[in-house]
């Protein structure tokens, strides 16, 4: 992103118009208020041989003339006009009058309504309100900003780019670079205010810095991703529109935010697996975030009743609303786990371990299920099978009334079970079924030592 920088536009307007105040002076009034019959009917005869010298897109809905002026110093004289167009920006336009060779040039409403010392406005009816011939270009460029201010900063033909502010209700704020001449179907790039740096020439003034950091710390909250945010950064724009804002968090952690081009948050991705996004996050040290995260899961594990000293851990690419889903390896046991924290100590937590992840649809990697064996001893003796220490399981299925299965068999060789548990609203032993008796249940057991034996 480069930002643009337009330092001639005022004074460059001022100039202009200067000599078309006093011709004004001349024909009485200086600045009119209302658009006389006389003044439109000139516009509307002239105005399409003057948009097409202005070289704009512009279908013609309104038009007045503001008059000529000639440059002492050139002698070269130019009419003025004031056009409305038909779903796109107003402008003041000043071509060539007739034997003459001036430039043209045109300026947004949007333009002049931001420097008022040029000495002339738009005053047409169509153009009073100057945001709203943005409105079809913000349409289509950001759709999730509903526009509540605009103003123009400038415009430079060398660079073929014009350039606004604007802000919307939700609280995001762009400079927008579009085309010179606008054109709103040549694309236009929204960059937030965020991305503006007090060294940089351009300056949002529609919002506060404050309020720049409030919309990027509600995209960190959509994320669903638990972090209190202590600074942020806009990190740029993928081909595909979406957009990536990076967090740090006051616990250590930090987050790459991507942002659909409709504005939606798509997802929350650690710094710790942001390497390969724009050269990775620079507001939190990966390295020592890792270490941090896993200090911090480990305490939230703990909290929830899983006593694991995190050695890794891997974060599941799953929307669960206020948690965040992650699968942990121990240093102090050799059974892993999946956890559910919640996003806010408001939000409960819920551990899995790997014997019982996939009955809550999770699978893990780090660790096997067997690790996690004793548990499922622990399952059938709730259910009052206390003869049976669990040596092997295999998960059967889980089904859409809410019920999962795992067969498992037992270490004094007798046969083993098909433990029926309750997968909602948490993962509860229900029910174990003797091998003999389950044949019934999903094909029933077919674990060695478990399977009915032929002939």
């Amino acid at each position: 992103m480069r930002p643009i920088v337009i330092g001639l536009f005022v004074a460059a307007l001022s100039a202009a118009f200067a000599p078309v105040a006093a011709f004004a002076a001349d024909t009485k009034p200086a600045a009119p208020a209302t658009v006389t019959p006389e003044a439109r009917k000139a516009g509307m005869t002239a105005g399409p041989a003057a948009i097409t010298a202005a070289g704009i897109e512009c279908q013609l809905a309104d038009a007045r003339q503001i008059g000529t002026s000639v440059d002492p110093k050139t002698k070269q004289s130019s009419d003025f006009f004031e056009v409305a167009c038909k779903d796109s920006e107003g402008y003041i336009l000043s071509v060539a009058s007739p034997k003459s060779t001036a430039p043209a040039a045109a300026y947004t409403c949007l333009e002049v309504a931001a420097s008022p010392s040029a000495g002339v406005s738009c005053i047409l009816p169509a153009n009073l309100d100057t945001k709203a011939g943005l409105a079809a270009l913000v349409a289509k460029n950001a759709p999730s900003c509903q526009m509540v201010a605009a103003r123009g900063v400038g415009h430079s033909v060398t660079d073929g780019v014009t350039e606004f502010e604007i802000s919307c209700q939700n609280g995001a704020d762009y400079i927008v670079d579009a085309s010179y001449p606008l054109s709103n179907s040549k694309p236009a790039k929204f960059n937030p205010c965020i991305a503006y740096g007090a060294e940089q020439a351009t300056k949002c003034t529609l919002e506060t810095v404050d309020q720049a950091n409030a919309f990027v710390d509600s995209l960190a909250a959509k994320s669903g991703k638990p972090c209190d945010v202590s600074n942020r950064r806009f990190v740029g724009a993928a081909t595909d529109g979406s957009s990536f804002y990076e967090v740090a968090c006051k616990d250590g952690k930090g987050y790459m935010i991507q942002v659909a081009a409709a504005g939606t948050v798509q997802q929350g991705i650690p710094c710790t697996e942001a390497d390969g996004i724009a050269g990775g996050c620079t507001l939190t040290n990966a390295r020592e975030a890792e270490t941090q995260e896993a200090d911090l899961y480990s305490k939230l594990v703990k909290r929830a009743g899983f006593n694991c000293d995190v050695s890794k851990y891997s974060p599941f690419d799953v929307a669960v609303p206020k948690h965040e889903v992650v699968e942990i390896a121990c240093k102090n046991r050799t059974d892993g786990a999946v956890a559910v924290l919640g996003a806010t100590d408001a939000d409960s937590s819920t551990v899995y371990d790997c014997a019982h992840a996939q009955l809550a649809g999770y699978r893990c990697s780090f660790t096997s299920a067997d690790a996690a064996i004793p548990t499922l001893t622990d399952d059938l003796k709730k259910l009052g099978k206390t003869s049976c220490v669990v040596n092997g399981q295999r998960f059967v299925a889980d089904t859409v009334d809410h019920h999962g299965y795992i067969e498992v068999t037992c270490s004094d060789g007798n046969p083993g079970y098909i433990i029926d548990y309750v997968t909602s609203p948490a993962v509860t032993p229900h029910e174990a079924t003797t091998c003999s008796f389950a044949k019934d249940i999903l094909g029933g057991c077919t674990m060695p030592g478990n399977a009915p034996k032929k002939g």
